[in-house]
């Protein structure tokens, strides 16, 4: 069939979507996506190179939602970045957490004033090989829940009547999966790395 006929789905505005010519972070996004469906052995080496050489060379959103339709949540409604490159936490009095299959990004940007964020990446999506933490937090704190093969860069922190308090590694011959670079500033707070407790956080 010609082109036309093909989009005529009766969902609006899905054929125009899918035409939509394709940015170099949705191809990158999608790129990610394969890599973790390939680390969780849903796709075996031949398919991801496969896969990965065409979301590399894709024009429009449609020919890289082919490449995902049968991955399962990520790949259903990836229309909108589920791997974004920056995140950013605000607030005051509060807290946050990011726990079990969150995305972990290049960057995350963290304002904090008086509250608790909680970066727990035991179960984190890992996607990159880098994470900078970008701080700005005025008397509060940062807990980062490790794992092996996930190791914190402390050294850019500047801090303010803070301080640092990590727990060293129980497996320090494990592969680094994830390298967490912490800068910014830390005002009467603290941060602390450590592995999770057995329970509780």
């Amino acid at each position: 069939m010609a082109d036309g006929s093909s989009h005529g789905s009766g969902l609006p505005g899905v054929g125009t979507e899918l035409e939509l010519r394709a940015s170099h972070a949705d191809r990158d996004q999608v790129v990610d996506v394969l890599r973790v469906a390939a680390g969780d052995g849903r796709l075996t080496a031949e398919e991801l190179d496969e896969r990965v050489g065409a979301a590399l060379t894709a024009r429009t959103m449609g020919e890289l939602v082919v490449l995902t339709a049968d991955l399962p949540t990520a790949t259903a409604s990836w229309g909108v970045s589920e791997v974004k490159d920056i995140v950013r936490i605000e607030q005051e009095g509060a807290s946050t957490r990011r726990g079990e299959g969150w995305v972990v990004p290049r960057r995350m940007e963290i304002r904090s004033a008086w509250g608790e964020v909680i970066l727990d990446f035991t179960q984190a999506v890992i996607t990159y090989d880098t994470l900078r933490l970008d701080l700005d937090i005025r008397g509060g704190s940062l807990k980062l829940l490790t794992r092996p093969g996930v190791v914190v860069d402390t050294d850019a922190l500047v801090t303010n009547y803070a301080k640092i308090k990590a727990s060293r590694s129980a497996v320090p011959q494990t592969p680094v999966v994830l390298r967490v670079e912490v800068a910014g500033e830390l005002s009467f707070g603290q941060v602390v790395v450590r592995p999770p407790r057995r329970f509780g956080r």
